[in-house]
């Protein structure tokens, strides 16, 4: 069963999708390519291409949560679940 050909013609000129195609198509978002192929199928960055980003100063800056004081086993260390069983059950 086949489509209706006015149906195909119409899906050749809409723009190509990600939706439209199986995986391996990855279409990018418009950055440009960092180099170039070869005649043997190679590819050669072009480093004055790349993108570099300046990392600012971080001297000033905190983390956003302090250092956890708490239990570094939680809820798997035998010796608070048999404190905690005592405490609800009240039997030892």
């Amino acid at each position: 069963m086949r489509p209706t050909l006015s149906l195909g013609i119409k899906f050749r000129k809409l723009r190509l999708t990600t939706k439209d195609v199986k995986k391996g198509f990855y279409k990018g978002n418009r950055t440009g390519a960092m180099g170039r192929h070869t005649k043997y199928g190679g590819y050669i960055i072009e480093w004055n291409k790349v993108r570099t980003y300046p990392v600012p100063s971080l001297e000033g800056f905190s983390p956003l949560f302090g250092l956890y004081q708490g239990n570094p086993k939680g809820p798997k260390d035998p010796e608070a679940y048999l404190e905690r069983w005592k405490a609800e059950n009240g039997v030892d």
